[in-house]
């Protein structure tokens, strides 16, 4: 959970308080950042090593965020990202000018992907106490995402956010489709339940 308190703290340059709160967002980073590596960007990097740098540009940046909120905070941190992730791709096809648009499109698939898997759980008879933020919820479903097998990973990702057929996945997998729609449900069923112990250890602490 990103702390309020440690965000003010971090405004005003406590290098612990930012390092928290960069821990606490880092699998939620790590896991959007090798969506995009794999999905769209096709190039050779590495998910931790573009998180890392987007840690250092945070350190370097922080006093200079305007935000109050979490929900900000985040969304900062997935612009850094976005261009952390346009910088790496520029080097590897040997470009040097900034690519504003590849910028700006890294950005938008990144904000789909967090807001998109965070819908996945949405339940309109949640009690007051049970609802977090839209941007809390997606990094609590992807951090719980990241804790599944490669395998739950991959069939979850391109049945939700790619919304791909289960004989796609499939081709893509090399599996029977019978495999993969076994693979989908007892994923789901692993991810809803991480999900709801992650949510309601968030309500306990607010």
């Amino acid at each position: 959970m990103i702390d309020a308190e440690n965000l003010v703290r971090a405004k005003q340059g406590d290098e612990q308080a930012l390092g928290e709160l960069l821990l606490s967002v880092e699998s939620y980073l790590k896991l959007l950042a090798k969506l995009q590596i794999g999905r769209h960007l096709q190039v050779k990097l590495d998910a931790s090593d573009v998180v890392q740098e987007t840690f250092l540009e945070a350190h370097r940046a922080i006093t200079r965020f305007e935000g109050e909120t979490r929900d900000q905070f985040m969304a900062w941190l997935r612009t850094i990202l976005a261009s952390r992730l346009s910088n790496n791709v520029r080097r590897y096809l040997g470009t040097q000018a900034r690519d504003v648009r590849l910028e700006q499109q890294i950005q938008n698939d990144l904000d789909q992907s967090a807001m998109s898997l965070g819908g996945m759980f949405v339940d309109p008879g949640d009690s007051p106490s049970q609802l977090v933020s839209q941007e809390e919820q997606s990094r609590l479903v992807i951090e719980c995402l990241s804790k599944l097998s490669p395998d739950y990973q991959n069939v979850l990702v391109f049945r939700h956010l790619e919304g791909k057929t289960f004989p796609e996945i499939a081709t893509l997998l090399n599996r029977s489709v019978d495999s993969v729609e076994k693979l989908w449900v007892r994923g789901l069923s692993k991810l809803k339940k991480e999900f709801l112990i992650a949510r309601n250890d968030e309500s306990r602490l607010q």
